[in-house]
């Protein structure tokens, strides 16, 4: 019996599960199925439900609708996509993006995430870093600073 050994940069730069150590699916831990409804959302749905939101944020309502110009669309999108996360997350647990996409943002508990919960994640996902440093569980810094999970409708 002569098991193949992992490379030794297999073990540090391609993570635990590289070096063949199995972790479960995104979500085991936080007690979701592998896949339907209410499992862990994957990478593709959430970045295109991001840039459908950007979309409608930016260039068609700062953009076409208010008709800003340049710089300021970015500031005034940056500023409608923080409304439109907090009032839609907060009251639907999706935007229009995410329904688009069959995802939504739940509470640890499954629920509805509250106010201050949403607050938090939509201030840290504007800020853009958090969003793009994940655990496991698929979970950004701002959803684990919020307590939330975006998960498959």
């Amino acid at each position: 019996m002569n098991e193949r050994q992992p490379r030794w940069t297999q073990t540090w730069l391609g993570g635990v599960r590289a070096a063949g150590v199995d972790l479960g699916h995104p979500g085991v831990r936080l007690g979701l199925p592998e896949t339907g409804s209410g499992a862990v959302a994957g990478w593709g749905r959430r970045i295109g439900a991001v840039l459908v939101d950007w979309l409608i944020c930016a260039w068609a309502i700062a953009g076409g609708l208010l008709r800003m110009e340049g710089q300021d669309i970015g500031l005034f999108g940056l500023g409608i996509f923080a409304l439109e996360y907090v009032l839609l997350v907060s009251t639907i647990g999706m935007t229009l993006g995410m329904r688009l996409f069959g995802i939504r943002v739940a509470a640890l508990n499954g629920g509805r995430p509250a106010l201050p919960a949403v607050l938090v994640r939509t201030f840290l996902l504007c800020l853009a870093v958090p969003a793009l440093v994940w655990d496991r569980d698929r979970r950004g810094l701002h959803d684990r600073a919020s307590g939330t999970v975006v998960v498959n409708l």
